[in-house]
């Protein structure tokens, strides 16, 4: 007799869940309705393409399929790190992206903290709108404008240091292979830093008033509540930011290294993104470009919950 009862209570509480649950979801149908796209989207085109990683471990064959295709085991990434180039190309892939790391990570962080000191909100709103334009400028114009500027014939560059006599004559700066670093260094910070730094002057936003105020009130200026108010309080966003760049360490871009490499400074342009689109695509090297990009994936993967352990050890912010 009491099971009997306990079972009634029990369909009777589910009842009384579904009930409640039902008005919730048809509450927040409208919001799921807009997240769901994206959901399937991912789904679709992120996940299911997934198996497609099994080619790196076969000789992969067109007309075979990914099914039939002779597997091979970790031949392929044998061969990348057997490569004479492999050293090579993982230094400049390495060394751009710590410059990067260095010069460019911090450069929208300074952009957001000085943007927030203007107190002129339309020379503000200028500002911001010039900063964000070469973020929507595809690559393949911004590296030629970048090709213009540094024409030894007519580039504004080499106009500029020859009229100032700095230089006696023009400069090919794009050929010179020590320079290229900086270059591609440079063009990154310039064309990002605008975009970068809307997600800390968003963080600058919510940072209470009040705490200026009392630091005002103690004799702090501008650079001191710079430093001792603002910072502090997004670092919380630096951090989390820093983890995603250590991640994609190994991710230098496919299109601004293409649209300025040339045959004079390839010893030092190559990246393993170049570096497989031409041997693994163009020589239809199917699964020794999916070894190279998974094997970049597996890096990727372990930098990053490296780096949010160390991150929430010393810092308390981490992403999980």
């Amino acid at each position: 007799m009491g099971g009997a009862v306990d079972a009634q209570e029990r369909v009777r509480a589910r009842r009384l869940s579904a009930a409640v649950r039902w008005p919730r979801f048809k509450s927040q149908f409208a919001l799921q309705s807009m997240v769901w796209p994206g959901i399937l989207f991912l789904v679709l085109f992120s996940y299911m393409p997934m198996y497609g990683i099994l080619i790196a471990f076969q000789d992969y064959d067109l007309f075979q399929g990914v099914m039939n295709s002779p597997w091979v085991g970790f031949k392929h990434f044998q061969e990348f790190v057997n490569d004479p180039n492999f050293l090579n190309v993982l230094r400049n892939t390495l060394a751009m992206n710590l410059l990067a790391l260095i010069f460019g990570f911090p450069a929208p962080i300074v952009f957001a903290l000085f943007l927030n000191e203007l107190n002129n909100r339309r020379f503000k709103r200028i500002v911001q709108t010039i900063s964000y334009l070469p973020h929507f400028v595809s690559w393949v114009i911004f590296g030629g404008l970048v090709l213009t500027v540094l024409s030894p014939s007519n580039g504004i560059l080499n106009l500029l240091l020859t009229s100032l006599h700095i230089i006696d004559e023009p400069i090919n700066f794009i050929a010179k292979p020590h320079l290229f670093w900086i270059i591609m260094v440079l063009a990154e910070i310039l064309k990002g830093i605008g975009w970068g730094a809307i997600i800390y002057i968003a963080a600058i936003a919510g940072v209470d008033q009040e705490m200026y105020d009392a630091a005002k009130i103690d004799g702090a200026g501008r650079f001191a509540r710079m430093w001792y108010v603002t910072l502090p309080a997004i670092m919380g966003t630096v951090v989390i930011m820093l983890i995603f760049a250590i991640s994609s360490i190994l991710n230098t871009g496919f299109e601004q290294i293409m649209v300025l490499q040339n045959p004079l400074n390839l010893d030092v342009s190559e990246t393993i993104d170049t570096y497989v689109y031409k041997v693994g695509l163009q020589q239809m090297r199917y699964s020794y470009s999916t070894a190279v990009g998974l094997a970049k994936s597996v890096v990727a993967l372990i930098l990053l919950f490296a780096a949010n352990y160390v991150s929430r050890k010393v810092t308390d912010n981490s992403l999980f």
